[in-house]
């Protein structure tokens, strides 16, 4: 059984690839995005587009970035967690994300461990949420 569906938005194939691996192993779906406009074409496609448990976003992304890709998701999916991970912090860009509700904001590299952890917390607060609505 799977732990959730995760989609990562990163324009480096390196660090999705790295993301999907851990993640993978961890028993999670991934879905990956190469910069913001992809992600949010892949989270509205499909016949269910709240199929996705937590999302792991880059800020500096060619097409739609960081910024814009997160305030769409948390406009048209606000139920579903979002985690920032970046490899450029900026604290002024955290603190306007966490007033938009991100739940994480992790710097590149980071360690397998941790990701799987914030991952984890993210999907297991969104069951939580779709099963106050479940009847």
């Amino acid at each position: 059984m799977s732990e959730g569906r995760v989609l990562v938005v990163d324009d480096e194939p390196d660090v999705r690839r790295t993301i999907r691996l851990t993640l993978t192993k961890a028993g999670f779906d991934v879905v990956e995005a190469e910069d913001g406009q992809k992600g949010i074409d892949a989270i509205r496609s499909g016949d269910n587009p709240l199929a996705v448990d937590t999302i792991i976003c880059d800020m500096q992304m060619p097409n739609v970035n960081g910024m814009g890709a997160i305030a769409y998701f948390r406009q048209q999916f606000p139920s579903v967690p979002v985690i920032v991970l970046t490899g450029n912090p900026d604290f002024k860009d955290a603190n306007e994300l966490f007033k938009q509700g991100i739940i994480e904001y992790l710097t590149k590299p980071i360690e397998s461990e941790k990701l799987i952890e914030a991952v984890k917390r993210a999907a297991n607060n969104h069951v939580l949420f779709k099963d106050q609505f479940a009847t």
